[in-house]
């Protein structure tokens, strides 16, 4: 279920919480012999640089970094994470010896929230019970058009089920919000694990409905076996409606604005009136998947109400299941990560508390993480180096040769007009009335869902806050907004590996350096390039200008659709072409603001015994050093925007210049692209 978002471009697929540096220096002041360069141990340097960089670069951190069993891959982001972790359980330990915190504060709330998931006693007496009264009001069903207001019940209480409904910014209208419809309804990752008939396929299908049929008899529904079949030719139909991922890529194919009396005369097989009886007055709202809608009704009709219930009672369930008592829990647990992703063991008790914590009360938590872990000095250093990144991507606008005149005034206008936000959000969401308590896990997490859900209501056809976040500051991740036009950093990945303050230029700018760059570069990816500098999905391309731009990304789709991962699993080039795009330029960008600022012109090697170039390149390669499993692996080939960690260096490397000069790479190198498969985009 797609919940209330701003709509973004992440760095990573996945949101990660990690401790914010303290730096007392600034990465742009300074390259004098004290500040650290490249660290050697990570590396294998008897492999070719020109050849396989990621092993060179970090072949011996993969090495000594093995997946522990309670993940399902580890890399330098999931370091930070247990750094993070480890942070925010002291707070919430600490938090624990207080007494008489205000009601409503941050302190109280996630003070509750914490030990009401740390009482596992309560939960495994519990059983199922704190679930059954939404399962009474599904069973109160008498007639299948009231579906669309069950699903906007389910949806303010935690659950999903059928469609996906959300507000957010208007992409024709930027000033504004809009309500949203899409797809939904589906229990496994995408679509595709439903449609493909290969061995692993079929076999995941076999497991997910062993995996129904437990949950319903954990439960206590009869028959669970045949519940679960049914579960799953629901499921089945709704896929075979929904959008590919890479359909879904296309703003303008995915925006199909209506009236609201057309939205409820063209899908009339479910009573909207009454769904929206509790909704803000609106007169307009945008379907992304339209074919999705226009064949729901035949799928509402071919099952009987029954099996409806079924289906609604399965996703309460589903949704609930790491919340209830652990035989539910585990084998949840056993399904979702055993199965599709291959961890082995679940972590322990305090560590899926913190995450929770983090996960419901995330600004709450926030509050309380940058009064500890953030700096004025860190914004002050990062906000220097956004305007260093915006100068050179100025200059490499400004020198193209496939872009117009015309075009290119276009692009210096939105370029200029991004905006950023770095650490933060000056203000946080107020949970203040939300009633946590310590006792009753699954009635907090309904009562947080509730106070959500009215806010993001409340938002449908009000201007659009400025100072409203997509991310928590404890999230090691940075995004991009196109219908904002913004680039935020998160305060937690404003350290090492991305920022460091004591180590050399090169470091910083092969990290959180790039990181700005990709982010910028996503307002002119194939997506973001579709709208303008105020936000909106609008085209600001001369014809022949598109056409050589899209000839140019053309090509990394075809790049990267040759990397094989596995034998006979490729990357799909369409699905992650803008996060390709945005790391090929980013990187470009950053390596073109370090050399703008670069004190040692004279290209003198540090004590590391590389040259500044070559400790930019290196740093890059280290970020995305990470071990994975084959499940994993396939599960993020078939779901996930981003390329692996490893194509992510191999990928944009093979296509500059600037990194083979830097390593003197020869055309007989693998990461050589010869001229005619090779990208230069800015």
């Amino acid at each position: 279920m797609k919940k209330n978002t701003l709509y973004v471009y992440a760095f990573v697929a996945f949101s990660i919480a990690v401790a914010a540096c303290n730096p007392k220096q600034s990465a742009t002041t300074s390259s004098s012999t004290h500040l650290h360069g490249y660290d050697k141990t990570n590396m294998m340097e008897n492999e070719n640089p020109c050849d396989n960089f990621y092993d060179y670069a970090a072949g011996n951190w993969m090495k000594n970094n093995p997946i522990p069993e309670s993940e399902s891959r580890w890399g330098t982001f999931n370091i930070l994470a247990k750094q993070n972790e480890d942070k925010i359980g002291a707070i919430l330990e600490e938090l624990l010896k207080s007494k008489n915190l205000s009601k409503g504060s941050p302190e109280q709330l996630s003070r509750d929230f914490y030990l009401s998931y740390l009482d596992s006693t309560q939960r495994e007496f519990n059983k199922s019970t704190p679930i059954l009264p939404l399962f009474i009001i599904v069973d109160g069903m008498d007639k299948k058009s009231e579906f669309a207001s069950m699903a906007s019940f389910l949806r303010k209480n935690g659950a999903g089920g059928l469609f996906s409904h959300y507000v957010t910014v208007d992409a024709k209208n930027s000033a504004t919000n809009i309500l949203y419809f899409s797809q939904g309804g589906l229990s496994l990752p995408d679509r595709d694990y439903y449609l493909k008939s290969d061995s692993t396929n079929l076999n995941i299908r076999s497991e997910y409905v062993k995996y129904v049929s437990k949950m319903f008899g954990l439960a206590n529904q009869n028959n669970s076996d045949e519940l679960a079949k049914t579960i799953l030719q629901i499921e089945t139909n709704l896929a075979q409606i929904s959008l590919s991922r890479v359909e879904q890529r296309d703003p303008e194919k995915t925006y199909n604005k209506m009236s609201k009396s057309e939205f409820t005369k063209n899908f009339d097989y479910l009573d909207w009136n009454s769904m929206f009886k509790d909704f803000p007055a609106f007169e307009e709202l945008v379907v992304s998947s339209p074919g999705f809608y226009k064949n729901l009704g035949s799928i509402v009709d071919k099952y009987s109400l029954e099996n409806w219930k079924t289906y609604f009672k399965w996703h309460i369930l589903n949704s609930y299941a790491g919340v209830l008592s652990s035989d539910f829990e585990k084998a949840s647990f056993y399904f979702y990560s055993t199965v599709l992703r291959g961890t082995k063991v679940s972590k322990p008790l305090k560590e899926k508390a913190i995450a929770s914590v983090n996960s419901n009360l995330g600004e709450s938590l926030g509050q309380l993480f940058v009064k500890k872990h953030f700096s004025p000095e860190s914004k002050a250093t990062v906000s220097h180096m956004v305007e260093e990144l915006r100068t050179a991507f100025k200059e490499r606008i400004e020198l193209l040769e496939w872009m117009s005149p015309e075009t290119k005034i276009k692009a210096l206008e939105k370029l200029k007009a991004f905006n950023y936000k770095i650490g933060y959000p000056d203000k946080w969401k107020d949970y203040s009335d939300v009633n946590i308590n310590s006792k009753n896990l699954v009635f907090n997490i309904q009562n947080l869902s509730q106070k959500k859900y009215q806010m993001m209501l409340d938002k449908i056809g009000q201007p659009v806050d400025p100072t409203e976040w997509g991310m928590t500051p404890q999230t090691v991740n940075a995004y991009y907004s196109p219908t904002r036009n913004e680039i935020v950093f998160p305060a937690a990945i404003l350290q090492a590996p991305f920022f460091d303050p004591k180590a050399d230029m090169a470091m910083n700018y092969g990290g959180i350096g790039a990181v700005i760059g990709h982010e910028f570069s996503h307002g002119f990816d194939d997506k973001g390039s579709k709208y303008d500098a105020i936000g909106n999905l609008n085209n600001w391309w001369t014809k022949e200008d598109r056409i050589n731009f899209e000839a140019r990304t053309k090509k990394i789709v075809e790049q990267f659709n040759r990397f094989e991962v596995l034998p006979s699993v490729f990357i799909n080039g369409e699905l992650t072409q803008g996060e390709n795009i945005a790391d090929l330029a980013g990187l470009t960008m950053a390596y073109y603001a370090l050399k703008n600022v670069y004190p040692d012109k004279e290209n003198k090697k540090s004590p590391d015994g590389f040259t500044w170039e070559q400790r930019f390149f290196l740093s890059w390669a280290h970020v995305w050093a990470q071990n994975i499993s084959e499940k994993e692996l396939r599960q993020r080939i078939i779901t996930d925007p981003h390329s692996p960690g490893e194509y992510r260096v191999k990928g944009p490397l093979s296509n500059m210049p600037e990194f083979h000069k830097a390593f003197e790479c020869k055309p007989a190198n693998k990461l050589f692209a010869p001229d005619s498969t090779r990208v230069i985009l800015w």
